[in-house]
């Protein structure tokens, strides 16, 4: 065993107090969790099927996964574990057919021991950028198969990863199958320890979400303000990006006075802080959560502030151009560029997209997305698509074209994950 996973293990056993508490362990079940309490599910004589994600977005990419296996693999039982308690209760509400959810167990040898022994998986599979070592180490020490689905990489994590490649490369020779989202992503994935034969590049199941039908109707209050005139919609920005945006839809203003605009802060905790900027420039704003049907005439506001959870895809349908936010400061990695894409809304974002890699240059090559990266970038370019009606529907019908082709990646890694359960 390398050095480096000794002194890892070995450290965590004193450390895990310290874990549970940075881990923001609410009650006693939680921490129970956390220690690998195991998890009750109706017997049976299907699959047992370990899923972990990190938090609510990993639970909304992993929900055609699941739903596909359920459909697949007659009698499978999921268990489902994440890193937040929001996550947890994501997956409760979101993917109601999954046997148990739970907080993920820490991870160090005895606990993820502990909770293999109560769960038993056939299969186990670890969304995204979740490499924990022991995870992979004990899961195939233990008969289970193990793969990554919606795989992917950062250069910037590639480099960290680097410095205890050892370590992190055993935990991927321990997978039977990654499934990574991109080319550079596989070979990343590779570079760090994972035997190419493993690795395939499947996509984001995330795109496939994008057209399932699945979308709620818009409020009647966001309806009235979005009715009737030009759109801007900033979806999920992150702190300084509202200033840019604010910035450069007063100056599209001058050329565009109808034009509207929404701004949807990634976290809606943030809602003070956007309201202050909001504040500063003197301009007026309606919240969506204080809005009513009929209460207020919304068709006089020219700002709204959607500080709501679970409205911003459908008033993307509304809007005439959009941007997506996490990408014009650098150390997020961007938003999903793909919502307002499918919704057939041409789309601009910063450069700092690289968890958007593959969608955003997808946009950017067929024309229904551009790379901007200050506020008379985005008033520059939403300005092009603005005042040709023409243009600016030709550059939406390839943005949703290009999320089109995206879409499949649930269909292609359930295939595949069938395929390794029939081998367990």
């Amino acid at each position: 065993m390398p050095m480096l996973r000794v002194i890892y293990n070995t450290l965590w056993y004193p450390a895990l107090p310290f874990a549970l508490a940075a881990a923001g362990s609410r009650d006693k079940q939680d921490r129970r969790e956390r220690m690998g309490a195991p998890l009750i599910a109706p017997n049976g004589s299907g699959p047992r099927i370990w899923i972990h994600a990190s938090s609510v977005g990993e639970i909304e990419a992993i929900r055609p996964v699941a739903s596909g296996l359920h459909r697949e693999l007659e009698g499978a039982r999921i268990f489902i574990t994440t890193m937040t308690a929001t996550g947890r209760d994501a997956a409760r509400r979101r993917i109601p057919t999954a046997a148990a959810c739970a907080l993920a167990p820490l991870d160090c040898p005895a606990t993820v021991r502990r909770f293999l022994r109560g769960v038993r998986p056939n299969l186990v599979l670890i969304g995204e950028t979740e490499l924990w070592p022991n995870y992979f180490i004990e899961a195939r020490r233990a008969g289970a198969r193990v793969a990554i689905i919606n795989g992917r990489i950062s250069e910037r994590s590639l480099r960290r990863y680097r410095r205890a490649k050892s370590l992190f490369g055993r935990a991927l020779e321990s997978a039977h199958l990654i499934l990574a989202q991109s080319e550079e992503d596989a070979h990343r994935y590779v570079s760090l320890g994972a035997r190419p034969e493993a690795v395939t590049v499947t996509g984001n199941t995330k795109f496939d979400l994008l057209f399932a039908g699945e979308e709620a109707p818009l409020r009647e209050a966001l309806v009235r303000f979005a009715r009737q005139r030009p759109l801007l919609v900033a979806g999920s920005t992150a702190p300084g990006e509202e200033a840019i945006v604010l910035a450069a839809w007063q100056s599209l203003r001058e050329r565009f006075p109808t034009l509207a605009l929404a701004i949807a802060p990634r976290h809606p905790t943030r809602t003070p802080e956007v309201e202050a900027a909001l504040r500063a420039t003197g301009v007026e704003y309606l919240r969506a959560s204080a809005l009513e049907a009929g209460a207020q005439p919304v068709e006089d506001a020219s700002v709204l502030l959607l500080d709501t959870i679970g409205e911003l895809r459908a008033i993307y349908r509304r809007a005439s151009v959009a941007f997506v936010g996490g990408s014009m400061l650098a150390g997020r990695g961007g938003q999903n560029v793909g919502e307002p894409a499918a919704a057939g809304v041409p789309v601009a974002f910063g450069p700092f997209h690289e968890n958007q890699r593959a969608m955003a240059k997808a946009l950017v090559d067929s024309g229904g997305g551009a790379v901007v990266r200050d506020a008379p970038e985005l008033a520059s370019c939403c300005a092009r698509w603005l005042e040709d009606e023409s243009a600016r529907a030709a550059a939406g019908a390839r943005a949703k074209s290009a999320a089109e082709k995206a879409a499949g990646a649930a269909r292609a890694t359930v295939e595949h994950l069938r395929r390794l359960a029939a081998d367990a």
